[in-house]
């Protein structure tokens, strides 16, 4: 690579600065394949020569940008010798499969393997979303690809032709939902994915995409749990489940009236933003679901403990302690606590994206995957499965606590 101190000479300190954090978010930005920019994930094996970005041989490892990005366009040329693979990371995260933990653009020589699945033609989105059609030129030419990630919406340009024009929603496939969770990410690292072959690449250009999101406004997909006015759609707790399940309808009734009455002013919206004050019961959704993708923000004080209950079963875990939140804090033979620490400072807000398959829950916690896959137990049977459907319970745990941005999309 380029040396760093080459490169400060060549544009300026100042002129540095101005790329990396001063630019507008609709100019496109070049982005030199230079120490300052990139770093390796992984062993690849690559050269730089001439500003041109060099793969050449076999390889699992990966180079990709020290910046994260959310939405963006990317312009690239590439360049293929006969037979050769490679790839192109968004929104990757570092240490992990890119094609399972981000998504992968697929970079190949169609004419040497002959892909019979359409997810694996140059420019799909590998093994998730097919190419409409081959649009790769012979191997030894240079070839244009243009890539718009916004929200769940992905463009491929490849050499003229829109080959990809996918809606990230419609993947409702279990099995991939399962396996490569991470095209769901909001955001992440570009980068170069080395397969085997040359593969050459120059000329990269990255433009910010400014999509602002209105506060509690559901994205495309999505339901507002929360409406940021008032309670709409959120009932008290009254009873835990096998108590309700032996009660009678009026029953219910009158003790879930009789909650809301007593322990709803304990929570309140202001400001878009949902407050429990420390001294009332758990808030649960009056709907009842299966699987499903969950997003909220939360926020708690020193020595804060909360939860949330998924199907009426407690929890992803959301607390202050050096473990740290997302953890399926009930489970017994599953594991139980998070794959890393990914809380913020106390007092910031925090995200969660939960997603719901089965019995198996998925967690990312500020964009970090902290638990994959795992089963969630039944808390009050241990013996018996999870429910195929229930609400979703904010938990009271005596500590005051804050909650926006609570979206759901049903699957």
């Amino acid at each position: 690579m380029m040396r760093l101190a080459t490169w400060l000479l060549a544009i300026g300190v100042a002129g540095m600065w101005g790329l990396m954090g001063c630019a507008r978010a609709d100019e496109w930005r070049t982005l030199p394949f230079t120490d300052s920019e990139w770093q390796r994930d992984g062993a690849p094996t690559y050269t730089v020569e001439n500003d041109t970005l060099i793969f050449d041989g076999d390889g699992r490892g990966r180079l990709m940008s020290k910046r994260v990005y959310r939405d963006f366009e990317l312009q690239v040329e590439f360049r293929l010798s006969a037979g050769a693979n490679n790839g192109i990371a968004l929104r990757a995260p570092m240490g992990f499969q890119a094609s399972r933990y981000g998504m992968e653009i697929q970079i190949l020589d169609d004419a040497a393997h002959h892909p019979s699945d359409p997810r694996s033609i140059c420019g799909a989105i590998y093994g998730l979303y097919p190419a409409r059609k081959s649009a790769v030129k012979p191997a030894g030419a240079w070839n244009t690809m243009r890539i718009r990630c916004v929200g769940r919406q992905v463009q491929v340009v490849l050499n003229g032709e829109t080959i990809v024009e996918a809606n990230l929603n419609t993947i409702t496939d279990r099995e991939q939902l399962r396996a490569r969770p991470g095209f769901l990410r909001e955001s992440g690292h570009i980068g170069f994915i080395q397969h085997n072959g040359r593969v050459e690449f120059r000329n990269l250009r990255v433009r910010e995409v400014d999509a602002p999101r209105l506060p509690n406004q559901p994205p495309d997909g999505f339901i507002a749990l929360f409406n940021g006015r008032d309670l709409s759609g959120w009932n008290s707790w009254y009873a835990d489940p096998p108590d309700q399940a032996a009660m009678g309808e009026a029953e219910r009734q009158y003790a879930q009236a009789q909650a809301n009455q007593k322990y709803l002013t304990h929570w309140r919206a202001a400001d878009g933003v949902l407050h429990f004050d420390g001294k009332g019961v758990h808030l649960i959704t009056e709907r009842a679901y299966g699987d499903f993708e969950l997003w909220l923000e939360w926020r708690i004080e020193r020595g804060g403990d909360s939860g949330i209950y998924l199907r009426d079963t407690p929890q992803v875990q959301i607390w202050d302690n050096p473990i740290g939140s997302g953890g399926l804090y009930n489970n017994e033979r599953h594991p139980s606590k998070p794959l890393a620490y990914a809380d913020r400072p106390v007092g910031e807000w925090n995200r969660f994206r939960i997603l719901v398959l089965g019995d198996r829950v998925t967690v990312w916690l500020n964009e970090t995957l902290v638990v994959h896959d795992t089963p969630l137990e039944n808390y009050w049977n241990r013996a018996a499965p999870l429910p195929s459907e229930g609400r979703i319970w904010l938990q009271a745990h005596g500590a005051p606590l804050q909650f926006r941005n609570l979206f759901i999309r049903p699957l």
